[in-house]
């Protein structure tokens, strides 16, 4: 194959047919993007059947309710300006922090009086691994035996009993917790077993003490689940929403290529996530906010430049459907 990017002229599947063309008794037919469609009839479909949309769809005025956020969305939303939320992870739970700082939401983040590394460090406790150790440390009792925590520019943030109590006490007070999880592949001190928030910063590394290694879903889906428990433990009408960042990976550190190596690290938080939802189906208080297949399978040509970070235009479309579904006014 050729190393320039082929294009496309050649036609595609459409699988529709004619409104009037008498139907076949081993096929079954359904609308979609107005055309009566076809699908191979020999097989039994279950009670419930979602088709995959077709490009058309994707233009309909409710295709994202339709076609990404079936079964997933709330009946109703449910966040009000007079609830604390909680939001952190990945670099994608900042935008979700500005957005509800600018709708005039009670967003912890926005305090940066506060001193908590959810609050001033979020954007970095990226794996489910440090989501755990937070709340481990703050209403269990984790104390990390290593200096494994540290802010964006490689430096230790503290580790000190104030900053527990802040971050028990947010974590007491919050009514919506909002979890955007990031990646798989995690750094971590070989004696002790702690994962990094990020990397290892260069000064600090030791190939004797230091290693990497992809976290699995049982792994991720431990991590997670144990949240959750807390959090119930804690505050058990809390509302817990699980995302997945859209953002891919900017480097591997695996022998293989990035592109391949991100599906692997997202393909392992997407699986635990669901199996969570799964687990627990029966609670009305837990939600998954599909970001992540907004991004990448709904929104055309949804990165910039670096084919890393969603366009503005994709962020606010984001915002503007959890907001339309999640956000009451």
């Amino acid at each position: 194959m050729a190393d320039k990017i082929i294009g496309y002229d050649l036609p595609t599947k459409d699988f529709s047919v004619a409104d009037d063309e008498p139907d076949k008794p081993h096929l079954m037919y359904y609308q979609m993007a107005g055309k009566k469609r076809r699908a191979h009839g020999s097989w039994y479909r279950g009670e419930t059947t979602n088709f995959h949309p077709m490009r058309d769809s994707l233009g309909e005025p409710d295709a994202v309710a339709k076609y990404v956020g079936h079964g997933w969305f709330p009946e109703a939303p449910f966040i009000t300006r007079d609830h604390y939320i909680t939001a952190f992870g990945s670099c994608f739970a900042a935008e979700v922090t500005k957005f509800l700082v600018r709708n005039k939401y009670n967003v912890f983040g926005k305090d940066l009086s506060l001193n908590a590394h959810v609050i001033r460090s979020g954007e970095g406790i990226v794996n489910t691994a440090a989501l755990r150790q937070q709340f481990d440390w703050a209403v269990g009792d984790y104390r990390p035996q290593e200096q494994v925590w540290q802010d964006a520019d490689g430096s230790d943030v503290e580790v000190s009993e104030e900053i527990r109590d802040n971050t028990r006490d947010i974590f007491h007070r919050t009514d919506v917790f909002i979890f955007t999880l990031g990646l798989s592949e995690v750094w971590y001190d070989k004696i002790t077993g702690e994962v990094f928030w990020r990397a290892i910063p260069n000064q600090k590394f030791d190939p004797e003490r230091h290693g990497f290694r992809v976290m699995g879903v049982a792994e991720n889906r431990e991590n997670i689940t144990a949240v959750y428990h807390m959090i119930r433990a804690i505050r058990p009408d809390a509302q817990i929403i699980f995302t997945l960042s859209p953002v891919p990976l900017a480097a591997t550190f695996r022998p293989i290529s990035c592109i391949t190596a991100n599906a692997v690290s997202k393909a392992s938080l997407r699986m635990a996530i669901d199996e969570l939802m799964r687990e627990f189906e029966g609670d009305p208080r837990l939600h998954y906010f599909p970001s992540y297949e907004i991004v990448t399978a709904f929104l055309p040509d949804a990165f910039g430049v670096d084919l890393r970070h969603p366009r503005p235009e994709a962020v606010d479309f984001i915002m503007r459907t959890f907001q339309q579904y999640f956000l009451r006014d």
